[in-house]
């Protein structure tokens, strides 16, 4: 049986990230538990290359597209191979033989009768490569709030529209074609309201993969076809698993299967779109300058550290935080107290009391196994359907039970008396048997460590052949002798740890950034004074002061509150604000803020906002509304 399944293809507008890593993990996880269920599986991971950002962005860095973006793939993918992610296929979208396979699939799509020859002339945003239907000359995008610019070209289009019915039977008759289901309600919105073509090619465009004429291949038509062409010429297609981060859910569960319905191929069997992994709940952006990166990670506290914190703190398809202080704490908690202790007070005692043998059990039930199959069924089933927590967290509720039964069995007490002999015997035999299973179920997990606890046991068959639903009580060997005993999981001192993680994380970003040719900024700058102006032009901003009488997030854009304003006015002021991330709905009703109140109204996802909230924020910080300490009446103007 085959599985195939595909990390997103990285956009190289940047170097890899923990953002990266986590989705990289997750699908390196699941290959190796699918291994253990018998399949024959492939992962493919790789770089999306294309596109006006990225010509921009090797402009900026003094390299030729072609030098830039193989400057950053290389990047991904010796952190890749750093990470010992067993990836099967990498694709680069500047590859030749994928230029061949997006051909391919628009030439299907245009015979079928859904590509046709049209012209735009709208807003577009090259930050996040996407038109901005709604938007007009001057606005911002809805998405990321940068200024949009105005273009006018010749486009293949795409008949979208003609797959609104179809995409919606498709989501009805396979309910587990999108997971979570969070994301598969939101998709189904997205396509019930209404869908519009979509272009496909650019002509004010070099750098991509060439259709016909002068026109080159949009890229998100271009990149989602990458999963086909890393596998062209195998039996691996269809996929049975796009695995992605949830911003990108609707490019991935809309447009590509339609394409993909449109040229008559096979549709993914699968898409599971991720939550955000969040630093200190504050979104990771670049932006914000509070990106996190695996490696310094690695070398202080081990890879093993931050696969277990991720599957273990996050659930998996929800947004998740991660800290330093959470990282060390679990580890410490969890991996040295816990699975760490276990294995070396186990095989200690096994050493110390039994020559280092596996003894015999007596053969009669023992307490700790209804335990054991109780986390077999629970983890497997989880590890099955992606609830990564809720396999571990059985697993660790089994080694808690392991703990409790030789804290009361006390074979340090056992092997003083020798009419307690066969009880020692069943007391090791059953710690040590609990510690397999905890090993096998951990595996697709931390692979590293298990495989050592593994050797340690002295199990000589390999730990990735382990056929996962063949695990059962009772298949330690008995009389086995066990390997040379070493610390897996040492206790890490936090205090110092978390300094030097911090200290190699800017030393990281530092490297990245002269990699990619952009300036190395200090987390402490302050940007200096902006241009000098006159009074005159002060006093043409018009600042007022206003209360919040109504916020509500605008669905569809995670930065942006929907606000209604009182400043002094009739009616309240509609305003919308991209403090989203930085302040929950609830906590600003009431509050009095500063609000530019002469400015022109513009249309951010469909509501026009007349207005803008003033907050303050160092370079690539988060958002700090303006306020008063005095009480200051509603509408007063600021001098």
């Amino acid at each position: 049986m085959k599985y195939y399944l595909t990390t997103p293809l990285y956009y190289v507008n940047a170097a890899p990230h923990i953002g990266h890593t986590y989705t990289t993990l997750a699908a390196d996880s699941i290959k190796r538990f699918r291994r253990m269920q018998g399949f024959e599986v492939a992962l493919t991971t790789g770089t999306d290359e294309h596109g006006q950002k990225i010509e921009r962005a090797a402009q900026a860095a003094g390299k030729s597209p072609e030098e830039f973006t193989t400057l950053v793939s290389n990047e991904f993918r010796a952190q890749w191979d750093t990470l010992g992610i067993q990836y099967d296929h990498y694709i680069r979208t500047t590859d030749p033989r994928h230029d061949e396979t997006v051909r391919w699939l628009f030439e299907r799509c245009k015979a079928n009768g859904y590509v046709y020859k049209g012209s735009y002339t709208g807003q577009y945003c090259v930050f996040d490569e996407l038109y901005v239907n709604d938007a007009k000359p001057g606005d911002n995008c809805p998405d990321c709030g940068r200024p949009t610019e105005t273009v006018t070209e010749e486009n293949y289009f795409f008949r979208l529209s003609a797959f609104a019915d179809k995409l919606l039977k498709h989501y009805e008759d396979n309910p587990d074609f999108i997971l979570p289901e969070s994301r598969r309600n939101e998709v189904i919105s997205f396509v019930r309201g209404g869908l519009q073509d979509l272009s496909i090619s650019r002509t004010t465009l070099k750098w991509g993969v060439p259709l016909e004429g002068k026109h080159v291949a949009y890229v998100w038509f271009d990149a989602l076809i990458g999963y086909i062409s890393a596998v062209a010429g195998t039996h691996l297609w269809p996929a049975d698993l796009h695995l992605i981060g949830k911003e990108i859910v609707r490019f991935h569960a809309v447009f590509w299967p339609a394409f993909l319905m449109a040229g008559e191929v096979p549709l993914p069997q699968r898409i599971f779109a991720h939550g955000w992994l969040l630093f200190e709940n504050d979104k990771m952006s670049k932006s914000r300058g509070n990106i996190v990166r695996a490696e310094p990670i690695r070398q202080v506290m081990g890879l093993e550290a931050l696969r277990y914190f991720l599957f273990r703190e996050v659930v998996f398809g929800q947004d998740g935080s991660f800290s330093f202080d959470a990282l060390v704490n679990r580890y410490n908690a969890e991996l040295a107290n816990g699975l760490g202790n276990l294995a070396s007070r186990t095989l200690t005692m096994i050493r110390q009391y039994r020559d280092g043998v596996i003894p015999e059990a007596s053969g009669a039930a023992h307490s700790l196994e209804p335990s054991a199959l109780k986390a077999i069924d629970i983890a497997t089933r989880a590890f099955d359907g992606f609830e990564f927590s809720k396999g571990l967290e059985a697993v660790w509720s089994m080694l808690s039970d392991v703990d409790k039964f030789i804290v009361e069995q006390a074979p340090w007490k056992l092997a003083k008396d020798p009419a307690a002999a066969q009880q020692l015997d069943d007391a090791l035999y059953a710690s040590a048997e609990t510690l397999r299973i905890a090993v096998a179920l951990l595996h697709p997990i931390l692979p590293e460590s298990t495989a050592n606890i593994w050797t340690q046991l002295g199990m000589t068959l390999p730990l990735e052949s382990l056929e996962i639903a063949k695990l059962a009580w009772g298949q330690l060997p008995a009389g086995q002798k066990i390997g040379m005993i070493a610390p897996v999981f040492p206790r890490i001192e936090a205090r110092s740890a978390i300094e030097r993680m911090r200290a190699l994380e800017d030393e990281e970003s530092a490297r990245q950034a002269k990699l990619l040719g952009k300036p190395v900024a200090s987390p402490s700058a302050v940007s200096p004074p902006s241009p000098k102006i006159d009074i005159d032009d002060f006093a043409k901003i018009d600042l007022r002061v206003g209360q919040v009488l109504s916020a509500e997030r605008v669905k569809g854009a995670d930065k942006l509150l929907h606000l209604k304003v009182d400043i002094g006015e009739p009616e309240p002021r509609t305003i919308v604000a991209g403090i989203a991330t930085v302040y929950d709905p609830e906590t600003i009703l009431g509050r009095k803020v500063v609000i530019v109140a002469n400015l022109h109204p513009r249309k951010l996802r469909g509501i026009e906002s007349n207005g803008m909230i003033v907050a303050a924020s160092l370079e690539g910080g988060k958002p700090i509304l303006a306020g008063f300490l005095e009480d200051v009446p509603v509408g007063a103007r600021l001098k």
